[in-house]
């Protein structure tokens, strides 16, 4: 039986066989600590649910438009007037299931075959995928870790040709947990003014999580050139709102854009839940929401902080501190190519490695591979501090730290 010949194109992830080694010693009844969730480990604010299951009760179950209620999509619009300095109108935002949805929908409305997509590395794993299915060439600009993984201008102005067609900043970042100052962006901007015709695709989803003194800025509203009108703004409500499952991500961006991504969407999915949009006006509008977010925020930077400087104190390891999103991604260089562990096991990249550190400490990373570095693991503080010291004091003893 033949397949699509698309599938032979996109990778699958190398990080699967690790999941189910970690899932399987789980069901045999290992205690395994896992630092790979990609998810807040706290539940949805309770008057959010309550919103949902108040339309839900009261027959929210029918077809709604394509791109969500206009009550929804104006909550949405208020926010990011009231948050990000942008101005959007209902129609220039659409409603789609999850973040994932709408930047794959952004990226099949703009991209034609042979377009250059540039994507800073370490970057988040469906990125490159997502550009291929589109028919585009993803070009990878990798960061230099001693520069906290963030590129520079000069790197950017290298990657820039004419078939240059979309440039994807995800700040703060998954898996790097860096995020790009208000003046970095600027000088990124000035090399992408030269092209007029490159569209910016900002992931915007880790906002709210920013740590110590750093500043939030979306890339719309850099203060010259119209960036609005070139910008793909993305976001979703999973991170902020500790949503992941009800998949709620939303897209704003000039009318035309939005017109195509949502005549995309009503032959994909039609609608998302329709009881969720109630959710969806009462996260953006309940004042209650600010107060929850904080607290989420505020927990996990105390993580953040605790876990980096945990991953420092081991020998052989070195992290950049995190400024955002919920990850570390320590450097592990130092510590491939050499026996590790009782088994003295030696590994050669990410995958080698986190599987030995699985097998034998019972704890459960995300190889860096998938990520464009094969040298480093991410690991999620979206777990409780508990779970955190615990798999720190395993990996720790692991690698004869302990």
């Amino acid at each position: 039986m033949q397949l699509a010949r698309r599938m032979d194109d996109i990778a699958e992830s190398i990080t699967l066989a690790v999941t189910a080694k970690a899932n399987a010693l789980k069901k045999q009844g290992v205690d395994v600590v896992s630092f790979g969730a990609g998810e807040p480990d706290f539940d949805t604010p309770g008057f959010i649910k309550e919103a949902a299951i108040k339309a839900l009760q009261a027959g929210r179950t029918k077809y709604e438009p394509t791109p969500g209620t206009v009550e929804a999509r104006k909550a949405i619009a208020e926010k990011l007037k009231r948050e990000n300095g942008l101005e959007y109108a209902a129609e220039q935002i659409t409603i789609s299931v999850g973040g994932k949805h709408a930047l794959y929908l952004a990226f099949q409305a703009v991209l034609n075959p042979g377009d250059e997509v540039i994507i800073p590395a370490p970057y988040w794993v469906s990125y490159p995928e997502m550009v291929k299915l589109a028919g585009g060439v993803p070009v990878i600009v990798r960061g230099d870790p001693a520069n906290n993984f963030k590129i520079t201008r000069t790197q950017l102005d290298k990657a820039l040709t004419d078939k240059t067609r979309m440039f994807i900043m995800n700040s703060p970042s998954n898996p790097g947990g860096h995020t790009y100052e208000p003046s970095e962006l600027d000088e990124l901007s000035y090399a992408l003014a030269r092209f007029p015709e490159v569209w910016v695709c900002s992931d915007e989803i880790y906002e709210k999580l920013i740590y110590g003194d750093t500043q939030f800025r979306s890339w719309a509203a850099l203060d010259w050139a119209k960036w609005k009108d070139r910008t793909i703004t993305c976001n979703c409500l999973s991170k902020t709102f500790a949503m992941t499952g009800w998949r709620i991500g939303y897209t704003a961006g000039p009318k035309p854009l939005i017109a195509a991504m949502s005549k995309l969407q009503s032959q994909m999915t039609s609608n998302i839940t329709s009881f969720c949009y109630p959710a969806i006006v009462e996260a953006y509008t309940n004042p209650q929401s600010g107060v929850e977010v904080e607290k989420m925020r505020q927990e996990f930077e105390r993580r953040g902080e605790h876990m980096w400087k945990r991953l420092n104190a081991i020998a052989g390891m070195e992290c950049v501190r995190p400024t955002g999103a919920f990850y570390c991604f320590p450097n592990i260089g130092a510590l491939l190519n050499k026996p590790l562990g009782k088994k003295g096991v030696v590994s050669q990249e990410a995958v080698a490695f986190c599987t030995a550190v699985l097998e034998e400490a019972h704890v459960a990373l995300v190889p860096g591979n998938d990520f464009g570095f094969a040298d480093h693991v991410r690991l999620s503080f979206a777990t409780s501090m508990g779970n955190i010291d615990k798999g720190l004091d395993r990996l720790a003893a692991f690698l004869g730290n302990g």
